[in-house]
């Protein structure tokens, strides 16, 4: 370390290292916000990885600023390498350099902090990360020593390169809003659909582009789970493999009888012979549930849409996992995928052990991380919200509503991720005339007060997929080009619904008198 010019190398070596590892992180975070990775069951080391070359990164940057200080040769004070506008070396290249530093640790900060933060206010902050690559970028180009070495330029250009291609990917994402899996999202119920008898049933119609989703496929095996349980198998009829799909999934399933229902998929997602789905008898069912259990059986053919999710399992370091009664089925499908190292808990209510699905060979193989809690089995209410504070890690929460309204109440803001059973309660909405104008098909359609915007879109055959027609199972979703929608249902957070462009016809409106949508 006596060497005159040891820092004079430390920091130009520390310097194209924070570089590399910052585009590096940069164009990782936008692969990991492509979805490209959905393939892997559990992507959190992924997450992991981000998160270390952001660190990296900011490390050399720290490294850097200290060698400038001790570099014999610049002779940089703290004041100048920490302040812009205060460096008489190459001032305004310098003073980029430090404002990306900042930059950088304010992004960083955001992600240490993301549970505590505002989703859509720790977006905002992310993206800085953007704003530092440039800083630098103009930084490097401009205060180098090293420039115009044959070196210095192959590095400078692979990086600018993958900058650039970066920001386009990133560009046209945000201009093509597709479905990607949204993190906080409620969804899937067990026999929707509501519909009396004297009621008409609606056919299922496809959405434009979307026949290749629909599959007919065939009931392997049927079978008891649980007291009032009824678990399906269902394969290709050629028995190939199936399309690949994530924890929290659900099916819709075309039934024989003409219902149209949507069912959480709770196997393995590794496993890709067959789609497994659990069916609770509802006592009011509406036709579906009391179907599958007393007709549904071996070789019967079923139209199968799909695999879609609202109920992603986000990466993280730490689960705890509450489902009550049948809301078990999507939970399961998380379990199944977690890496063995992965930490989580799970609390599991129910009636009682013979009506909880699942439940043997969970105790069986996760005796440490299950906890059951039968209500016949103690006269007192688990009190969960006290669990819940106790316990940490990302809390995802699947049953009746008063479980989720009790578990939602004690969880910190952003960690909390559920999937109802039934509509959220929201305040009356006054119902007034909406005009709808139909960008791809050109029609002008009008929605008088006392009928929903999917019924006027059906009883004009414009091709909308709809089951629950209650805002729970996500079905219908359509896309909105212009106008703000008014939503009433209960399948994504109403930020996300914004965020994504999208609404849902069979109960949301308008909070003006004109929608322009995507059909």
């Amino acid at each position: 370390m006596n060497d005159p010019h040891i820092w004079w190398y430390v920091t130009r070596s520390s310097a194209i290292l924070a570089w590399i590892l910052m585009t590096l992180a940069v164009v990782w975070g936008v692969l990991l916000s492509t979805r490209i990775f959905r393939k892997v069951d559990d992507p959190g080391h992924l997450q992991d990885l981000h998160r270390y070359l952001g660190g990296l990164s900011l490390i050399m940057v720290g490294v850097h600023i200290v060698s400038l200080m001790l570099d014999g040769w610049l002779h940089f004070t703290p004041l100048e390498a920490l302040v812009p506008g205060q460096a008489t070396y190459r001032t305004i290249p310098v003073a980029l350099g430090i404002g990306a530093f900042y930059l950088l640790v304010v992004v960083y900060g955001s992600s240490l902090l993301r549970n505590r933060l505002p989703p859509r206010f720790w977006k905002g902050l992310h993206y800085a990360n953007y704003g530092a690559v440039v800083l630098i970028g103009f930084h490097a180009g401009l205060a180098g020593t090293d420039v115009g070495r044959w070196w210095y330029f192959g590095v400078s250009t692979v990086i600018l390169s993958l900058t650039a291609m970066t920001v386009i990917a990133r560009i046209v994402m945000s201009a093509t809003p597709t479905r990607t899996q949204p993190v906080l999202a409620p969804t899937v119920v067990l026999d929707r659909g509501p519909r009396t008898v004297d009621e008409p049933r609606q056919p299922a119609i496809e959405p434009p582009g979307t026949a290749a989703a629909v599959t007919t496929m065939v009931v392997a095996a049927a079978f008891d789970l649980a007291a009032g349980v009824r678990g399906i198998r269902l394969t290709t009829p050629a028995g190939a493999e199936l399309p690949p799909w994530h924890p929290g999934a659900h099916l819709t399933l075309e039934l024989p009888n003409g219902d149209t229902r949507q069912y959480s998929l709770c196997g393995d997602p590794a496993d890709r012979r067959f789609y497994d789905i659990a069916v609770l008898r509802e006592p009011r069912s509406r036709g579906g549930s009391q179907w599958i259990h007393d007709a549904l059986r071996p070789g019967m053919a079923v139209r199968v849409w799909a695999p879609r999710n609202h109920f992603s399992l986000v990466p993280a370091a730490e689960y705890l996992f509450i489902a009550g009664g049948i809301g078990i089925t999507p939970i399961r499908s998380m379990i199944e995928s977690l890496p063995a190292k992965r930490e989580w808990k799970l609390i599991y209510l129910g009636r009682s052990r013979s009506t909880m699905a699942y439940l043997p060979e969970l105790l069986r193989d996760h005796p440490t991380r299950v906890y059951a809690y039968a209500r016949d089995e103690h006269p007192d209410r688990l009190n969960v919200v006290d669990v819940v504070s106790r316990l940490g890690g990302e809390v995802y929460c699947c049953g009746p509503d008063s479980l989720i309204r009790d578990i939602e109440s004690a969880t910190p803001a952003g960690r909390f991720h559920c999937e109802h059973f039934e509509p959220v309660s929201r305040p009356p909405m006054i119902a007034r005339p909406l005009r709808l104008s139909l960008a791809r098909s050109g029609l002008e359609l009008t929605v008088p007060d006392d009928r929903s915007v999917l019924e006027v879109l059906e009883e004009n055959r414009v091709p909308v997929l709809a089951s629950c027609r209650r805002g729970v199972c996500g079905s219908c979703e359509v896309r909105v080009f212009d106008g703000v929608p008014e939503h009433r249902d209960s399948v994504l957070g109403d930020e996300e619904k914004a965020e994504l462009g999208i609404m849902f016809p069979c109960v949301s409106r308008a909070h003006g008198d004109h929608l322009v949508l995507d059909i």
